[in-house]
């Protein structure tokens, strides 16, 4: 009889290891401190992996001078490329994971105090005594270091495997969370967007509320697409929230990502760590419609408001753009972000709105369709000012003068690509079609001003005249053509078909009120 053909084993994907992790700390400490405690282990995973890739690697270019190895493997100048760090051998994964699980809370924090002070790009990255302080019981902690530790980037073949691992945990996170604790996670398909339309190539890149970082990490991953040296950037950011700060180092240092986001956590608007900077690209997502931001009395005649207005202290929109627009270059700076659609003609900014389009700073105005976020399902715009709509070369293209110009798209009915169950995201066919609008619209005819540049119901191009014919609205449906499809309808059929169904309805509510009124007469009432 012929043996049975031995049973495979499941394949173990990523994803199924870290929903093991999640799953072992449910209900075991508040959300927040779950993020931290296990985004800190995998970052110990990667670093350590990291460290022993590249000290397997010193051992085998000197495999015979063997006393040279041994020297090199121990100088922290044989690392520190390419987010490698030097480690002690405390702060080595293959030492914390053999550590008895009782004393592993302790040797994990005894690594961060070591690491924080020892390595200056990770000064504050990561969280002190988190794992001390949610007290999880110590068989816990090591069945999740287990999980963690099955993370293998050779295994899994990724290309990004950390960059997975990230995006996995932030947007687990972000989906289970409050809009509070979600505002810091910005969907991949919107930051490619962002980073196709406005080519931050080289230079410098701030992000005024950076979140995790991903604006950055997105930027890089598009300059090398697209042959560009990522050595040759360098990014500037703040966040406010301290543990997000946090994330944030943690995510552009395991990178190897040349940054600055300051020396801690603070307020942009009331702390700025970079006041005297100019840079050449800007990709933002401010929180939405942010209140009670002006806490001191010292923004009431700041130098970012001059020549624009006052922001309502009701709300931080523009603030964020004229913030934004202090920071670019003055000659050739671009900006991307997202704003509520409020932004787009609310009255009580009118007056700084309308400086915006006299000045020439907006560009484009592109509506994103709903659903695309997991702390809100509100559609959202993705603004771009450009100090330079004079024309000249740009990125290999010949832009012609788009002055006094605004591109106007509307995306909301792109919104087939669904994830998740309900979660919309573009594709990359769509975000090439959007790139294609709006390049095609900034090098058109580049010996004058496009006669005509519109296709109803997705863009238009339109000038200053009009827009200010509209009182400054920035609302794209107020310039697109939209097609009204009710005047397709046959009224007179429509309305002898609704006034039937109404007939039909009455007759039948009649009927039904008889049967009742019978039923209480044979009851004893009188039901009239």
């Amino acid at each position: 009889m012929a043996k049975k053909a031995s049973k495979q084993p499941k394949e173990v994907k990523l994803e199924d290891i870290l929903f093991n992790c999640r799953d072992l700390l449910r209900g075991r400490a508040p959300m927040q401190d779950k993020r931290d405690l296990l985004l800190t282990l995998v970052f110990f995973k990667f670093v350590g992996d990291r460290f022993k890739e590249r000290k397997e690697a010193i051992i085998e270019q000197y495999q015979d001078e063997p006393a040279l190895a041994e020297i090199l493997i121990e100088d922290s100048s044989s690392y520190g490329m390419d987010g490698i760090f030097y480690l002690k051998q405390e702060c080595r994964w293959e030492y914390l994971i053999g550590v008895e699980p009782k004393l592993m809370a302790v040797a994990f924090d005894d690594a961060i105090s070591t690491l924080d002070n020892e390595i200056a790009t990770l000064k504050n990255a990561l969280p002190k005594q988190i794992f001390t302080n949610t007290a999880i019981d110590a068989n816990v902690l090591k069945s999740v270091v287990d999980e963690v530790d099955k993370i293998d980037k050779n295994k899994f073949q990724e290309k990004d495997l950390i960059g997975r691992v990230y995006e996995y945990f932030l947007q687990a996170f972000s989906i289970n969370a409050d809009k509070e604790e979600g505002e810091f996670y910005t969907p991949h398909s919107i930051v490619e967007l962002i980073a196709s339309l406005i080519e931050p190539f080289d230079g410098t890149i701030y992000d005024p509320c950076c979140g995790s970082g991903g604006m950055f990490v997105q930027s890089m991953k598009f300059i090398e697409a697209h042959g560009g040296n990522t050595k040759t950037v360098h990014v500037y950011g703040q966040e406010q929230e301290p543990a997000t700060y946090r994330l944030a180092k943690m995510n552009l240092a395991v990178r190897g990502i040349s940054y600055d986001l300051g020396d801690y956590a603070a307020s942009t608007f009331t702390d700025d760590h970079h006041s005297d900077k100019k840079v050449d690209y800007i990709m933002a997502n401010p929180p939405f419609n942010l209140k009670k931001w002006r806490t001191s009395d010292t923004l009431l005649d700041d130098y970012r408001w001059k020549g624009y207005g006052l922001p309502p202290e009701s709300n931080a929109n523009y603030a964020w753009i004229l913030h934004m627009l202090s920071k670019l270059n003055p000659t050739n700076g671009v900006a991307g972000f997202l704003l509520a659609n409020g932004a787009l003609d609310d009255s009580d900014t009118l007056a700084i709105r309308q400086n915006l389009i006299e000045k020439d700073k907006v560009e484009a105005i592109i509506v994103l369709p709903r659903e695309m976020f997991y702390s809100t399902d509100i559609s959202v715009t993705l603004w771009i000012l450009n100090n330079n709509k004079r024309g000249g070369m740009w990125h290999g293209r010949n832009l012609r003068n788009r002055e006094k110009e605004i591109l106007f798209v509307d995306l909301r009915t792109w919104s087939q690509n669904i994830y998740e169950k309900k979660y919309v995201k573009l594709t990359e066919e769509q975000i090439a079609d959007v790139c294609k609008i709006y390049f095609d619209w900034q090098t058109l005819d580049t010996a004058g001003t496009p006669a005509k540049y519109e296709v109803p119901e997705l863009y238009r191009s339109v000038g200053f005249e009009e827009i200010k014919s509209k009182n400054f609205s920035l609302v794209p449906s107020r310039y697109i053509e939209f097609v009204d499809r009710d005047t397709e309808l046959d009224y007179e059929t429509a309305l002898s078909t609704a006034g039937e169904k109404v007939r039909e309805l009455l007759t039948s509510q009649s009927e039904n009120n008889k049967k009742l009124v019978d039923a209480f007469k044979v009851l004893g009432y009188d039901a009239e």
